[in-house]
């Protein structure tokens, strides 16, 4: 499981994560000097140990190497809360204690997240059955639609899933 980022390894994967294509340590560099002091090898050196530590790859180009993310940001959060939650002795307390931190739109993401999830591949009988809203009325001066004898075909994705990025992609064999 992964261990935290240090503070100049997050900062250094941020740029890496954020431009989504390969880096030298001289780009890195000059955009960190942006915002801090810092020396040429000490960025070097913390590009190094993320590819020792498997964070990223990195090919020889002439003299240089270009870095590239191995994972996502979402999925390197992902597997920091899920080291979190399963060190704990009370899993379901410390999910509580942490739902209890968020703000009200990351709850809005984690309902959106767990639509997600449920449609990708949870039963109904698996989850919970959220209560039916009352149906969607039709526009004011349009007929309502007579009733059907077949059920609505089933939509090709969620909502939620319309748009997704190579930042949030859909997990594999799903």
């Amino acid at each position: 499981m992964p261990r935290p980022l240090g503070e100049l390894e997050d900062a250094v994967m941020t740029r890496v994560w954020q431009w989504n294509r390969p880096v030298t340590v001289r780009e890195v560099l000059e955009d960190l000097q942006q915002e801090r002091s810092i020396a040429y090898t000490t960025v070097m050196t913390v590009m190094d140990n993320l590819h020792q530590k498997g964070w990223v790859r990195r090919e020889a180009e002439g003299r240089a190497y270009r870095y590239t993310a191995v994972s996502t940001r979402a999925a390197y959060s992902a597997a920091l809360m899920n080291e979190a939650w399963s060190t704990s002795d009370n899993p379901a307390a410390a999910l509580v204690a942490f739902f209890g931190m968020m703000s009200a739109e990351q709850r809005e993401a984690l309902r959106d997240a767990v639509r997600v999830v449920q449609y990708d591949g949870e039963s109904a009988a698996d989850t919970p059955a959220e209560a039916p809203a009352e149906p969607p009325s039709a526009p004011s001066g349009e007929p309502s639609p007579e009733p059907s004898a077949e059920p609505p075909p089933e939509p090709s994705a969620p909502p939620e899933a319309e748009g997704r990025s190579a930042e949030h992609p859909r997990p594999p064999g799903r």
